[in-house]
């Protein structure tokens, strides 16, 4: 975990310890060490996830932006990156928590015991419904990334494509309330509010849909398949990432055990257009310094992405960091296969 940072700004706080299948949080050492020898002023993390990157990069003092095309992630990236002072106070938390009985009942009345039970499905119904009271877009977003992450820490691996109590171990965080988690939460995400002086934004856009000089380096955690499993995020939160829609335009697949929603379309989505894709997001954003993380066990292969990168800057450099994958892409449902694997950072000048 990256921890607290020493900065011009003072002591800052941490970005809370993330469940998210390919977060960088425990690479984040690695990372910003290449990063901070570059010379910028602003940068965008294209593919924010959990956001801890995007994060890093705003405690570097630099104007930062963050985008991600899934929206629970968004709202995470804007209650942490781009919001510099807005928390939920105590009479905030206390409205949220409080028992709302005209709340819609889809939580409970699609998902009961799917996921979590029925007082957990009723609260988060209620939790839904008085967050829509909040007085700014900020709190908003703050309520509801707490409620994905209260969501998530209840779940084994973090994971939504299995139901029931699967992986249930004991574990303090599966058997704490919603009610407690979503406390928890709130509190960390609130914890995690600074200001480094800069006009940092969060986008809920396709990658494709960014300006393409919006920012000096251009930080590219994209969402790459292995011989070992896809890349569909929507797919493994698809319950979280619906809650924050609360499904408002997402086409749940009835017919699915876990009632998941059509997968968002991606660029980067099968093997045969990864290629494609690459090359395309590279020229895209070809007027900024690009600094990629990529896996050893990612497709295209270290030698097709330096050519890739190599067709648009004139100078590749390749850091290499051993990663041990402990859940996703690398490790989940193939036992104990490659899930020690090469961390490349692609630095593209």
């Amino acid at each position: 975990m990256y921890s607290e940072t020493q900065s011009k700004f003072g002591m800052l706080p941490e970005f809370p310890v993330t469940k998210y299948v390919g977060s960088k949080q425990r690479l984040l050492p690695f990372i910003i060490e290449h990063i901070s020898k570059l010379n910028f002023k602003s940068a965008l993390d294209a593919f924010s996830g959990s956001g801890c990157v995007g994060y890093a990069m705003k405690q570097m003092g630099v104007e930062t932006y963050a985008n991600d095309f899934l929206h629970f992630c968004y709202r995470t990236a804007q209650a942490t990156i781009e919001n510099d002072s807005t928390l939920l106070n105590d009479g905030d938390i206390r409205a949220l928590l409080k028992p709302e009985p005209s709340a819609p009942s889809f939580v409970l009345d699609t998902f009961c015991d799917l996921y979590f039970n029925e007082r957990d499905c009723r609260f988060l119904d209620s939790l839904w419904a008085n967050a829509q009271k909040l007085e700014s877009q900020l709190k908003l977003s703050i309520a509801l990334a707490a409620a994905a992450r209260a969501c998530m820490k209840k779940r084994p691996r973090g994971l939504f494509t299995f139901t029931g109590r699967k992986g249930w171990d004991g574990r303090k965080d599966l058997e704490m309330t919603m009610h407690d988690q979503f406390v928890v939460a709130v509190k960390d995400i609130n914890a995690a509010v600074f200001s480094n002086g800069k006009n940092n934004r969060a986008f809920n856009h396709d990658v494709f849909a960014l300006p393409s000089q919006l920012a000096d380096v251009v930080y590219i955690d994209p969402p790459y398949i292995s011989p070992f499993s896809d890349c569909d995020y929507t797919r493994r939160y698809h319950f979280v990432e619906g809650y924050c829609r609360y499904w408002n335009g997402c086409e749940i697949m009835p017919n699915t055990t876990t009632k998941k929603i059509q997968s968002y379309n991606t660029a980067f989505a099968n093997k045969s257009d990864a290629h494609g894709a690459f090359q395309r997001l590279f020229h895209h954003f070809r007027k900024s310094i690009l600094v990629v993380s990529y896996s050893s066990n990612g497709i295209p292969g270290k030698s097709e992405m330096i050519a890739l990168l190599k067709s648009e800057k004139s100078k590749v450099t390749v850091h290499e960091a051993v990663h041990r994958y402990h859940h996703g892409n690398q490790a989940n449902r193939v036992g104990d296969n490659n899930n020690n694997a090469i961390e490349y950072l692609f630095v593209a000048e």
